[in-house]
């Protein structure tokens, strides 16, 4: 039996709103942060990930990310990767705190966005024993390039060029909205960036996975803030600590991932889910069981004290 907890924790003086998943009779357990996707919530991927683990006798904290979701932060909406990083590190602070968990014995796991930041977070904060990410990203990467790295440049270039006009009206008083991160349809997304995108789609904007807090658009900074933004720049600060990297074979973003995994130093090692999309990998069976359970055999061996 696993009970799931509504808890916040602080990160950089923001509140963030989580749920903490406890096995029946944990007491000093080995614990996994889950960080979500990039425009997801602690109800979705993470969410779903985080109770599965737990049902496997590991404490679990699931989180909305600073600025997004119930946690708090302003401007509304903000994808700001430093405070992404400072996130994780504050859920490891949260965790150490619990007397359910052995503080010595925390992993990470990040999924998509979370998979990127989760590498920066680790790569500076020895107290993370063990990382793990399912289908990870450097977002900055996404932005920047696309998500199977062939974007026009352009594309990128006008949404900096956004980005400016947002903070020029913004410092005149004036609202300048957000920056929408779906069409309108399914259909328009193929459209725009082939089934990756419709797939995304259909997971953030139909009864499938649609939440009300989950984000819709970004605040226009987040563009620029992600500019600049190396998610693997430092994993091999990540030195000997353990890694898996969790891939669907049909996951045309998997190319990033498999840079981030050349770019380690230490025990590391990649599963493939056959048959999985990236998308596939946030909910869909039995690719998620799959994870689950290759996951689970990770952070035993690794959180094992």
């Amino acid at each position: 039996m696993v009970t799931k907890l509504d808890v916040t924790f602080d990160s950089a003086g923001i509140q963030i709103a989580a749920h903490l998943y406890v096995p029946e009779g944990a007491g000093a357990a080995p614990a996994v942060v889950v960080g979500h996707p990039g425009t997801g919530v602690k109800e979705q991927a993470s969410g779903l990930y985080a109770a599965r683990l737990a049902e496997q006798g590991f404490v679990t904290v699931a989180y909305d990310a600073a600025y997004q979701g119930a946690s708090g932060g302003l401007p509304r909406g903000l994808e700001d990767p430093a405070q992404r990083i400072e996130d994780i590190k504050a859920a490891v602070s949260f965790l150490t705190t619990r007397p359910e968990v052995d503080g010595e014995r925390i992993g990470v796991l990040g999924i998509c966005a979370s998979g990127g930041y989760s590498l920066t977070a680790t790569a500076g904060d020895h107290r993370i024993k063990a990382l793990a990410t399912v289908c990870a990203v450097d977002v900055a990467r996404q932005f920047r390039l696309g998500a199977n790295g062939t974007q026009d440049p352009a594309v990128f270039q006008a949404m900096l060029d956004g980005a400016a006009a947002a903070r020029t009206a913004r410092a005149r008083g004036e609202d300048p909205g957000m920056l929408p991160l779906f069409p309108a349809t399914a259909d328009e997304a193929r459209a725009i960036g082939g089934e990756h995108a419709a797939e995304g789609f259909d997971y953030y904007c139909t009864p499938r996975a649609d939440h009300e807090r989950a984000a819709k658009a970004f605040d226009w900074t987040s563009v620029d803030k992600m500019a600049t933004f190396d998610a693997f720049a430092q994993v091999p600060l990540i030195g000997q600590r353990p890694l898996l990297m969790v891939l669907g074979t049909r996951a045309e973003t998997a190319w990033m991932a498999i840079d981030a995994f050349q770019r380690a130093v230490g025990p590391k090692e990649v599963f493939w889910v056959e048959g999985a999309s990236h998308v596939d990998l946030y909910d869909r069976e039995p690719y998620v069981g799959a994870a689950v359970e290759r996951l689970d055999a990770f952070f035993t061996r690794n959180l094992d004290g």
